[in-house]
Protein backbone atom coordinates (compact mmCIF):
# COMPACT_ATOMS: atom_id res chain seq x y z
CA UNK A 1 0.00 0.00 0.00
CA UNK A 2 1.48 3.60 -0.74
CA UNK A 3 1.82 6.44 1.31
CA UNK A 4 0.86 9.68 0.38
CA UNK A 5 3.36 11.95 -0.65
CA UNK A 6 2.31 14.84 1.91
CA UNK A 7 2.20 12.47 4.60
CA UNK A 8 4.16 12.43 7.89
CA UNK A 9 6.08 9.82 8.63
CA UNK A 10 6.68 9.09 12.44
CA UNK A 11 9.36 6.58 12.55
CA UNK A 12 12.55 8.92 10.74
CA UNK A 13 15.38 8.15 12.15
CA UNK A 14 17.92 10.62 12.46
CA UNK A 15 20.61 10.56 9.68
CA UNK A 16 24.14 8.98 11.91
CA UNK A 17 26.94 11.50 10.90
CA UNK A 18 30.19 9.26 10.33
CA UNK A 19 32.73 9.39 13.13
CA UNK A 20 36.52 10.26 11.79
CA UNK A 21 38.47 7.39 10.14
CA UNK A 22 41.19 6.94 13.13
CA UNK A 23 43.32 4.02 11.27
CA UNK A 24 46.50 5.85 10.43
CA UNK A 25 47.75 8.14 12.70
CA UNK A 26 48.44 12.17 10.95
CA UNK A 27 51.32 13.40 9.70
CA UNK A 28 50.93 17.19 10.18
CA UNK A 29 48.29 18.48 12.22
CA UNK A 30 45.04 19.44 10.59
CA UNK A 31 45.12 23.37 11.33
CA UNK A 32 42.96 24.22 8.63
CA UNK A 33 39.83 24.96 11.92
CA UNK A 34 41.79 27.75 12.88
CA UNK A 35 42.09 30.13 9.82
CA UNK A 36 42.24 34.03 10.53
CA UNK A 37 39.41 36.02 10.07
CA UNK A 38 38.04 37.33 6.89
CA UNK A 39 36.30 40.59 6.00
CA UNK A 40 33.36 41.09 3.70
CA UNK A 41 35.52 41.48 0.60
CA UNK A 42 36.95 37.92 1.11
CA UNK A 43 40.53 39.47 2.83
CA UNK A 44 42.41 38.37 5.68
CA UNK A 45 41.71 41.32 8.04
CA UNK A 46 44.68 43.48 8.60
CA UNK A 47 46.62 43.33 11.61
CA UNK A 48 46.68 39.99 11.95
CA UNK A 49 50.12 37.88 12.83
CA UNK A 50 49.86 34.34 10.56
CA UNK A 51 52.69 33.45 13.10
CA UNK A 52 49.96 33.06 15.85
CA UNK A 53 50.21 35.66 18.17
CA UNK A 54 48.97 39.10 17.52
CA UNK A 55 50.68 41.21 16.57
CA UNK A 56 51.49 44.10 19.82
CA UNK A 57 51.07 41.26 21.68
CA UNK A 58 53.35 40.21 25.13
CA UNK A 59 56.22 39.09 23.03
CA UNK A 60 57.22 42.82 21.14
CA UNK A 61 56.54 43.96 24.27
CA UNK A 62 59.12 42.73 26.27
CA UNK A 63 61.41 43.31 23.52
CA UNK A 64 60.67 46.80 23.43
CA UNK A 65 60.57 46.73 27.24
CA UNK A 66 64.53 45.30 26.52
CA UNK A 67 65.88 47.68 24.71
CA UNK A 68 64.14 50.79 26.47
CA UNK A 69 65.72 49.05 30.08
CA UNK A 70 68.79 51.73 30.46
CA UNK A 71 70.75 48.65 32.24
CA UNK A 72 70.33 45.90 29.66
CA UNK A 73 71.44 48.48 27.34
CA UNK A 74 74.44 48.79 29.29
CA UNK A 75 75.05 45.35 29.80
CA UNK A 76 75.18 44.78 25.71
CA UNK A 77 77.62 47.49 25.48
CA UNK A 78 79.79 46.61 28.18
CA UNK A 79 79.76 42.85 26.03
CA UNK A 80 80.42 43.92 23.14
CA UNK A 81 83.57 45.53 24.21
CA UNK A 82 84.82 42.98 26.40
CA UNK A 83 84.40 40.91 22.91
CA UNK A 84 86.47 43.73 20.76
CA UNK A 85 89.09 43.81 23.63
CA UNK A 86 89.43 40.13 23.86
CA UNK A 87 89.55 40.19 19.77
CA UNK A 88 92.67 42.78 19.46
CA UNK A 89 94.59 40.80 22.22
CA UNK A 90 94.71 37.43 20.50
CA UNK A 91 95.43 39.25 17.44
CA UNK A 92 98.45 41.05 19.21
CA UNK A 93 99.39 37.86 20.73
CA UNK A 94 99.23 36.21 17.11
CA UNK A 95 101.42 38.97 15.77
CA UNK A 96 103.51 38.55 18.29
CA UNK A 97 105.23 35.16 17.58
CA UNK A 98 104.16 34.99 13.64
CA UNK A 99 103.52 38.18 11.65
CA UNK A 100 100.22 37.58 9.34
CA UNK A 101 101.47 40.51 7.27
CA UNK A 102 105.05 38.88 6.56
CA UNK A 103 103.18 35.09 6.30
CA UNK A 104 101.56 36.47 3.35
CA UNK A 105 104.23 37.72 1.62
CA UNK A 106 105.84 34.28 1.75
CA UNK A 107 102.75 32.66 -0.16
CA UNK A 108 102.31 35.49 -2.72
CA UNK A 109 103.06 33.69 -5.79
CA UNK A 110 100.87 32.89 -9.20
CA UNK A 111 101.63 30.29 -11.22
CA UNK A 112 104.29 31.62 -13.63
CA UNK A 113 106.17 32.24 -10.42
CA UNK A 114 105.62 28.16 -9.33
CA UNK A 115 107.33 26.91 -12.65
CA UNK A 116 110.25 28.91 -12.72
CA UNK A 117 110.98 28.17 -9.30
CA UNK A 118 110.66 24.42 -9.99
CA UNK A 119 113.13 24.97 -13.15
CA UNK A 120 115.32 27.01 -11.28
CA UNK A 121 115.44 23.89 -8.49
CA UNK A 122 115.71 21.83 -11.10
CA UNK A 123 118.13 23.33 -13.28
CA UNK A 124 120.16 26.30 -11.18
CA UNK A 125 123.40 26.08 -13.37
CA UNK A 126 122.56 28.53 -15.97
CA UNK A 127 120.84 31.13 -13.81
CA UNK A 128 122.99 34.25 -13.40
CA UNK A 129 121.65 36.67 -11.43
CA UNK A 130 120.87 35.49 -7.86
CA UNK A 131 120.46 38.78 -5.46
CA UNK A 132 116.97 39.54 -4.06
CA UNK A 133 115.17 42.42 -5.29
CA UNK A 134 113.99 45.46 -3.47
CA UNK A 135 111.86 48.40 -3.92
CA UNK A 136 112.11 51.08 -1.32
CA UNK A 137 114.03 48.61 1.19
CA UNK A 138 111.15 46.07 0.87
CA UNK A 139 112.02 43.23 -1.06
CA UNK A 140 109.61 42.23 -3.76
CA UNK A 141 107.02 39.39 -3.61
CA UNK A 142 107.74 35.79 -4.68
CA UNK A 143 105.17 36.40 -8.03
CA UNK A 144 107.55 39.76 -8.97
CA UNK A 145 111.15 38.08 -8.12
CA UNK A 146 112.20 34.28 -8.80
CA UNK A 147 114.86 34.42 -5.94
CA UNK A 148 112.54 35.56 -3.54
CA UNK A 149 111.63 32.56 -0.91
CA UNK A 150 108.61 31.19 -0.46
CA UNK A 151 106.38 28.98 1.62
CA UNK A 152 103.52 28.01 -0.91
CA UNK A 153 105.93 25.34 -3.00
CA UNK A 154 107.54 24.08 0.30
CA UNK A 155 104.07 23.41 1.97
CA UNK A 156 102.67 22.08 -1.68
CA UNK A 157 105.50 19.77 -1.84
CA UNK A 158 105.82 18.41 1.70
CA UNK A 159 101.56 17.34 1.19
CA UNK A 160 102.86 15.66 -2.15
CA UNK A 161 105.50 13.86 -0.50
CA UNK A 162 103.45 12.16 1.97
CA UNK A 163 100.94 11.44 -0.44
CA UNK A 164 103.50 9.95 -2.84
CA UNK A 165 104.81 8.25 0.13
CA UNK A 166 101.56 6.55 0.63
CA UNK A 167 101.30 5.40 -2.86
CA UNK A 168 104.61 3.77 -2.54
CA UNK A 169 104.10 1.61 0.47
CA UNK A 170 101.09 0.82 -1.13
CA UNK A 171 102.76 -0.65 -4.26
CA UNK A 172 104.91 -2.78 -1.53
CA UNK A 173 102.11 -3.58 0.35
CA UNK A 174 103.23 -2.31 3.24
CA UNK A 175 101.14 0.93 3.90
CA UNK A 176 99.07 1.52 7.04
CA UNK A 177 98.29 4.90 8.30
CA UNK A 178 100.96 4.43 11.32
CA UNK A 179 103.52 4.08 8.74
CA UNK A 180 102.91 7.09 6.67
CA UNK A 181 101.91 9.35 10.27
CA UNK A 182 105.64 8.28 11.34
CA UNK A 183 106.82 9.36 7.68
CA UNK A 184 105.54 12.35 7.88
CA UNK A 185 106.64 13.26 11.40
CA UNK A 186 109.70 12.61 10.27
CA UNK A 187 110.24 14.82 7.37
CA UNK A 188 108.74 17.72 9.15
CA UNK A 189 110.92 17.00 12.42
CA UNK A 190 114.15 16.53 10.51
CA UNK A 191 113.30 20.37 8.81
CA UNK A 192 112.41 22.13 11.99
CA UNK A 193 115.67 20.88 13.42
CA UNK A 194 117.32 22.16 10.57
CA UNK A 195 116.06 25.49 10.92
CA UNK A 196 116.61 25.11 14.61
CA UNK A 197 120.46 24.62 13.99
CA UNK A 198 120.80 27.55 11.31
CA UNK A 199 119.26 30.02 14.09
CA UNK A 200 121.56 29.11 16.31
CA UNK A 201 124.83 29.02 14.32
CA UNK A 202 123.73 32.38 13.01
CA UNK A 203 123.74 33.73 16.55
CA UNK A 204 126.83 32.35 17.73
CA UNK A 205 128.78 34.03 14.75
CA UNK A 206 126.40 37.33 15.39
CA UNK A 207 125.95 37.16 11.50
CA UNK A 208 123.53 40.28 10.82
CA UNK A 209 121.23 39.41 7.85
CA UNK A 210 117.78 40.58 6.63
CA UNK A 211 116.79 36.44 7.07
CA UNK A 212 114.03 35.40 9.31
CA UNK A 213 112.80 31.92 10.04
CA UNK A 214 110.79 32.44 7.77
CA UNK A 215 113.52 32.45 4.78
CA UNK A 216 115.25 29.28 6.95
CA UNK A 217 111.63 27.48 6.76
CA UNK A 218 111.66 28.06 2.86
CA UNK A 219 115.01 27.11 2.08
CA UNK A 220 114.82 23.99 3.89
CA UNK A 221 111.74 22.84 2.70
CA UNK A 222 112.55 23.32 -1.05
CA UNK A 223 114.41 19.48 -0.44
CA UNK A 224 110.92 18.30 -1.14
CA UNK A 225 110.84 19.19 -4.08
CA UNK A 226 113.87 17.31 -4.71
CA UNK A 227 113.09 14.25 -2.45
CA UNK A 228 109.88 13.64 -5.06
CA UNK A 229 111.91 13.79 -8.02
CA UNK A 230 113.96 11.06 -5.89
CA UNK A 231 111.12 8.82 -4.92
CA UNK A 232 109.79 9.29 -8.83
CA UNK A 233 112.76 7.96 -10.22
CA UNK A 234 112.44 4.81 -8.22
CA UNK A 235 109.14 4.14 -8.56
CA UNK A 236 109.57 4.08 -12.57
CA UNK A 237 113.04 3.42 -13.11
CA UNK A 238 113.96 1.04 -10.37
CA UNK A 239 117.22 1.34 -7.68
CA UNK A 240 119.25 3.02 -10.79
CA UNK A 241 116.73 5.07 -11.25
CA UNK A 242 116.70 6.12 -7.72
CA UNK A 243 120.10 6.96 -7.60
CA UNK A 244 120.29 8.05 -10.59
CA UNK A 245 117.15 11.35 -9.68
CA UNK A 246 119.22 11.52 -5.87
CA UNK A 247 122.55 12.59 -7.72
CA UNK A 248 120.62 15.00 -9.82
CA UNK A 249 118.34 16.38 -7.13
CA UNK A 250 121.28 16.56 -4.65
CA UNK A 251 123.37 18.59 -6.74
CA UNK A 252 121.05 20.85 -7.94
CA UNK A 253 119.56 21.84 -4.53
CA UNK A 254 123.21 21.91 -3.03
CA UNK A 255 123.79 24.66 -5.82
CA UNK A 256 120.49 26.62 -5.58
CA UNK A 257 120.99 26.53 -1.80
CA UNK A 258 125.00 27.71 -1.60
CA UNK A 259 124.56 30.54 -4.38
CA UNK A 260 121.06 31.62 -2.43
CA UNK A 261 122.38 31.87 1.22
CA UNK A 262 125.77 33.07 -0.09
CA UNK A 263 123.95 36.55 -0.86
CA UNK A 264 122.43 36.23 2.48
CA UNK A 265 125.08 35.29 4.86
CA UNK A 266 128.44 36.10 3.04
CA UNK A 267 127.08 39.53 2.03
CA UNK A 268 126.52 40.38 5.84
CA UNK A 269 130.43 40.45 5.91
CA UNK A 270 130.78 44.03 4.59
CA UNK A 271 128.48 44.91 6.91
CA UNK A 272 129.99 43.95 10.04
CA UNK A 273 133.54 44.92 8.48
CA UNK A 274 133.37 48.15 10.81
CA UNK A 275 132.53 46.13 13.95
CA UNK A 276 134.95 44.66 16.52
CA UNK A 277 134.82 40.62 15.05
CA UNK A 278 135.56 42.39 11.77
CA UNK A 279 138.33 39.44 11.23
CA UNK A 280 136.77 36.66 12.99
CA UNK A 281 135.08 33.75 12.08
CA UNK A 282 134.59 34.77 8.22
CA UNK A 283 135.67 31.51 7.58
CA UNK A 284 132.97 29.99 9.73
CA UNK A 285 130.31 31.92 7.63
CA UNK A 286 131.24 30.09 4.89
CA UNK A 287 131.30 26.58 6.56
CA UNK A 288 127.90 27.30 8.16
CA UNK A 289 126.66 28.20 4.21
CA UNK A 290 128.40 24.93 2.50
CA UNK A 291 126.95 22.34 5.52
CA UNK A 292 123.71 23.42 5.41
CA UNK A 293 124.36 22.76 1.39
CA UNK A 294 125.94 19.43 2.15
CA UNK A 295 123.38 18.13 4.96
CA UNK A 296 120.74 18.34 2.13
CA UNK A 297 121.52 14.98 -0.08
CA UNK A 298 122.21 13.06 3.62
CA UNK A 299 118.14 14.35 4.46
CA UNK A 300 116.96 13.45 1.14
CA UNK A 301 118.67 10.17 0.98
CA UNK A 302 117.37 9.29 4.59
CA UNK A 303 113.75 10.07 4.23
CA UNK A 304 113.42 8.37 0.69
CA UNK A 305 115.40 5.04 0.81
CA UNK A 306 112.84 3.25 2.86
CA UNK A 307 110.27 4.15 0.26
CA UNK A 308 111.83 2.07 -2.88
CA UNK A 309 112.97 -0.97 -2.83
Amino acid sequence: MDLPHHGYRASAKPRARAAPHTGDPLLFEDTSSAAPPMNNQGYYTPGYNMGGAPVGGPGDAGVNKLFADPMASAAMMYGSSLANQGKDIVNKEINRYVSVNKLKYFFAVDSKYVMKKLLLLMFPYTHQDWEVRYHRDTPLTPRHDVNAPDLYIPTMAFITYILLAGMALGIQKRFSPEVLGLCASTALVWVVIEVLVMLLCLYLLSVHSDLSIFDLFAYSGYKYVGMIFTVLGGLLFGSDGYFLALTWSSCALMFFIVRSLKMKILSSLSNDSMGAGATAKPRLRLYITVATAAFQPIIIYWLTSHLVR
